[in-house]
């Protein structure tokens, strides 16, 4: 199959906001797909390629040679020629990969080399990734869609649920829970508050619910296979040796063979969690602030699946399996008063929030559902855009990805980054957006000639974000955590934008 296949497939479906068109069009390039292309194509028709690393980013592929004229580099030449790439490694390692970019990139068209540049930087946007993308596979391979999900779920990729359901639905079934063989982990939808989630999962008041404390740590799921342990990450990826004191924990259970669901997070010596980013490092290293793991979930112990048993039996099953110091703080009640409050413990113990759970519902391993439901917070501030990316992807033609600024008299420019977002941004928004930034570039000839446009300061903008960390990648040491446009304020001049001192006041609060 040849690669201009797939990126015509890729731009249809983010032109369209229909689930059934997206799936149709999907469906109608897998059909022509040959065995020994399937898993590549899966792949990347969820936005991801087949390597975990290449050794490419942004830099690597923002010079490129002229594109071709006509297309043809086939899908798997561009597999093999990413694999080949991440095996560069050592002196000469860095041009022999540019090299290795250009010859690529060379024989690909305009196109193809926009959807490649994508495809490296993890910037897909097309409205279809998994979820669309196991709904075409279950179209063509004629089974059942919950068959598709499931095995994808359990087996952790949907390139493998892909590979059985087009041997039948004997071999989908044939894909279940393995002790040491990662299982997506269950995701959790939200809510403005505990109020609006107790209505949801206790409509009736009288039903309880599960009340668990929120970690900002990070995501683990734990395997234990007598004294083997596998530890691996939100994305699946194995962080084993880097968290030694996880795996003593593991191995000190009263168990042979278990899968735990739960977080790992650094604490204080005063007992509260440190920054994000200190647990987050141990994800990169195996040095650093000793983590402790806290479990809230469990998936299978000694023989026995509980993916499927009802939430209050898998806790049960938890609280006789791990001592309390390791496990998730939880209430359980029907009283909306008495969530609430246990709410606020939580954040003033410095926490993130809290995830109310269902105790009637399975483990839907890989879905957010309405199952579990998280309320976290809502910090806000009023910054200022000092700059803006041209999108890509269904985003191509817009100004999307805005850089944004506090107010600081100690900076020559009067303004400090605090990191970008393109996240909570409407086709209106992107619409206006691209037309006022236009309008406010400091080089307007030139707007269309550079990937990031700088403006000038006088845009107000309110942003949502979960929480600051330090970063030294801004000049103000801080960074926002999942910043997101909650609405432009033209009532508001640059004058009138928070200061880094409000900011950093988020901190201390």
């Amino acid at each position: 199959m040849l690669l201009a296949e797939l990126v015509a497939t890729s731009a249809a479906v983010a032109a369209t906001r229909s689930r059934k068109a997206k799936v149709a069009e999907l469906a109608d390039l897998l059909g022509r797909v040959e065995p020994a292309e399937l898993e590549v194509v899966v792949s990347y028709l969820g936005g991801t390629l087949r390597q975990r690393r290449t050794g490419l980013g942004w830099r690597g592929v923002s010079a490129l040679p002229e594109p071709a004229d006509q297309p043809t580099l086939s899908v798997l030449e561009v597999h093999e020629a990413f694999e080949a790439m991440s095996h560069i490694a050592g002196a000469g390692s860095q041009a022999a990969r540019k090299e290795a970019v250009a010859d690529l990139f060379g024989r690909a068209t305009a196109d193809e080399q926009a959807w490649l540049r994508a495809i490296v930087t993890g910037n897909v946007r097309q409205g279809a990734l998994d979820a669309v993308t196991q709904e075409a596979v279950a179209q063509v391979a004629d089974v059942p869609l919950t068959a598709v999900r499931r095995a994808a779920m359990l087996a952790g990729s949907t390139v493998a649920a892909a590979e059985a359901a087009f041997e039948g639905e004997e071999a989908l079934a044939a894909i279940g829970l393995e002790v040491g063989r990662p299982v997506m982990p269950m995701l959790a939808s939200s809510a403005p508050d505990v109020a609006a989630a107790m209505a949801g999962l206790s409509p009736d008041g009288a039903t309880e619910v599960a009340i668990d404390a929120k970690l900002d740590g990070i995501r683990i799921q734990v395997h234990r296979d007598g004294d083997d342990v596998l530890v691996v990450t939100r994305s699946l990826d194995d962080i084993t040796g880097r968290l030694p004191e996880v795996v003593e924990v593991a191995r000190s259970l009263p168990a042979e063979r278990f899968v735990l669901d739960g977080e790992a997070l650094a604490l204080g010596e005063d007992g509260r969690p440190m920054a994000f980013q200190d647990t987050a490092s141990r994800t990169a290293q195996d040095a650093g602030v000793p983590v402790t793991p806290h479990f809230f979930d469990l998936l299978h112990v000694d023989g026995r699946d509980l993916l499927d048993a009802p939430g209050h039996e898998r806790l049960a099953a938890l609280d006789a399996l791990v001592p309390e110091q390791h496990r998730v703080r939880r209430l359980v009640t029907a009283d909306a008063g008495a969530a609430d409050a246990f709410a606020t413990e939580t954040v003033a113990a410095g926490h993130e929030g809290v995830v109310l759970k269902d105790l009637s519902a399975p483990y839907a391993a890989g879905r957010r559902g309405s199952a579990w439901v998280k309320v976290k917070p809502v910090h806000t501030l009023d910054l200022v855009v000092l700059a803006v990316e041209w999108g890509s992807g269904r985003r191509e033609g817009w100004l999307s990805n805005i850089h944004l600024g506090a107010r600081d008299d100690t900076s020559p420019t009067g303004f400090v980054m605090l990191g970008k977002t393109f996240k909570g941004m409407t086709d209106e928004m992107l619409a206006w957006q691209t037309e006022r930034f236009t309008d406010l570039a400091l080089s307007p000839a030139t707007v269309r000639d550079s990937w990031v446009v700088d403006v000038r300061p006088e845009q107000v903008v309110e942003i949502a974000f979960d929480g600051l960390q330090r970063s030294t990648r801004y000049p103000g040491g801080l960074a926002l955590r999942f910043a997101r446009v909650l609405r432009y304020r033209d009532d508001k001049t640059a004058s009138e934008a928070d200061t880094i001192e409000t900011v950093r006041s988020h901190v201390a609060g």
